[in-house]
């Protein structure tokens, strides 16, 4: 193969840097490329679009191991019945939709901490009104007084 992109170029069509293309490399996300008769590094156009597929999944919240695992499963699909990228987005949306639930009640306790004007997490847990969701103190063991 005497024509191909190099390392840098490649890298920098796909908006990632040579450490982050030679890394993918050796986790066997993208192929081993052609050599040059001097030893450099040739790749087809087909390593950007692989690159920017990478970098898309992971945006999507998929984990390299996973993006591996997609990547294999479209490769040696053949009509087999293997998990591709409908089931694994659905079950990556649940995790989404999980944390996203997480994260709602986690803002609604610091709006209500920061509304009671909480100043010390220590005090204001001892509080019965306290909004922040000290679940593992005993209710007996707050003592009633003014908020925070």
């Amino acid at each position: 193969m005497s024509e191909g992109l190099r390392s840098g170029q490649v890298a920098a069509a796909a908006g990632v840097n040579v450490q982050t293309l030679r890394y993918y490399e050796r986790r066997g996300l993208l192929a081993e490329p052609d050599r040059s008769s001097g030893g450099h590094r040739l790749y087809g156009e087909d390593a950007v679009t692989a690159l920017r597929v990478i970098k898309a999944a992971q945006r999507l919240g998929f984990t390299l191991d996973e993006v591996a695992e997609l990547l294999e499963a479209g490769r040696h699909r053949h009509g087999r019945p293997v998990a591709g990228l409908q089931d694994r987005a659905a079950a990556k949306l649940a995790e989404v939709d999980a944390k996203i639930a997480d994260l709602t009640t986690i803002r609604t306790a610091l709006v209500a901490a920061v509304d009671a004007g909480c100043d010390d997490l220590t005090a204001c847990a001892s509080m019965a009104c306290c909004p922040v969701p000290f679940t593992d103190l005993a209710e007996e063991n707050r003592r009633a007084g003014p908020c925070c």
